[in-house]
């Protein structure tokens, strides 16, 4: 028999229940949550011109991540947590790639988290083989010169569009869980986009103090990207970087393309780069050409052949960066790459 003091219960429960659950689907109403993620794979047969010659499986930054967003009416505030996969061999950790939080509106963007820098970013306008085989990190990403960073504890505000011109400046508080005690270990990093029409282009300047682990370092970054014909983009490259010791300054430049074979379908790219570095015989030059094809956005298969080739005192290779199979190169030697990849965003 039913007792009365459990029907009283279980009405309060149910009044309360019904405004939860109400609030809770205006809740969802409002924001987006979302879980995303890429698996990106490729076979190698590398070949750093002297004692390695094999075939690799690699995984080049596939990733897992979830995103959301809630919009307030005045602000919109928005989260992400992203981790690097290692699809080849030993899975991957939690929150490796980029981590934040922040809130954007009227006035611009501001984060705060683990991210890729302004600078960073600044090369999309002529980024052509990206966590490939033949990827321009492999010259701008070298030694303790070396940019193209995800910065910890970093501020980021983003300023909205005044036209088609857009600014980013990027604070790093200091490195590791806490600053060290009188140490200068800060970092800045700043960028100015222009993109309009057929033209893309980024311009950035990055610092960083002398009590970082790779020591103090400035670098100035200009990449373009123009549309010159239907399916045809040619792109162009300079990077400076000076170290406080001068033997890690090197000038990076170069320029590629990228032609639509098959409109929105199949690509030919290519890009030629040369790294002049002020250490004795250290230069190095990267050559890289591949094809791409999109069955849809969000699936594409793609072959890719790159050199680099380096003076007497460098062993660089074009496969060390955004990889997981990055055998050493040789001093002196020419190392060659040829990958089978597939890309598969979801």
């Amino acid at each position: 028999m039913f007792n009365p003091k459990q029907l009283v219960i279980a009405i309060a429960a149910t009044a309360c229940t019904i405004p939860a659950l109400t609030y809770a689907a205006n809740v969802t109403s409002k924001s987006d949550m979302q879980i995303y993620g890429r698996a990106h794979l490729s076979v190698d047969s590398l070949d750093n011109g002297s004692n390695y010659n094999e075939i690799n499986f690699s995984s080049n930054s596939s990733r897992l991540g979830f995103k959301g967003k809630n919009d307030f009416g005045s602000v919109i505030g928005f989260f992400q947590i992203e981790q690097e996969i290692n699809i080849s061999e030993s899975g991957g950790d939690f929150a490796t790639r980029d981590t934040f939080a922040g809130v954007r509106g009227g006035f611009g963007m501001v984060r705060m988290g683990k991210f890729d820098s302004p600078f960073k970013a600044a090369r999309d306008p002529a980024n052509l083989f990206g966590d490939q085989v033949g990827d321009m990190r492999n010259l701008t990403r070298v030694g303790d010169a070396r940019f193209d960073e995800r910065l910890p504890n970093v501020i980021h505000y983003q300023t909205p569009k005044f036209g088609d011109l857009q600014a980013n400046l990027a604070y790093s508080l200091h490195e590791g869980n806490a600053a060290t005690d009188n140490a200068n270990e800060r970092a800045v990093s700043t960028s100015l986009t222009y993109a309009a029409g057929a033209l893309d282009v980024a311009v950035a300047y990055e610092h960083f103090e002398e009590d970082r682990a790779k020591g103090e370092r400035d670098a100035v970054r200009l990449a373009a990207g123009v549309k010159v014909m239907d399916g045809l983009k040619l792109v162009g490259f300079y990077q400076t970087a000076d170290h406080d010791n001068d033997a890690h300054d090197s000038d990076v430049y170069g320029f590629g393309a990228d032609f639509a074979l098959v409109p929105k379908k199949t690509y030919l790219r290519a890009h030629y780069l040369i790294r002049n570095a002020d250490a004795v015989d250290s230069d190095s030059s990267l050559a890289a050409i591949g094809v791409e094809h999109r069955i849809d956005s969000a699936l594409r298969f793609y072959v890719n052949v790159a050199q680099v080739s380096n003076d007497d005192n460098a062993r660089l290779t074009p496969w060390g960066q955004a990889r997981t199979a990055t055998p050493s190169g040789a001093l002196g030697e020419s190392a060659r790459g040829i990958s089978l990849g597939i890309r598969y965003d979801f």
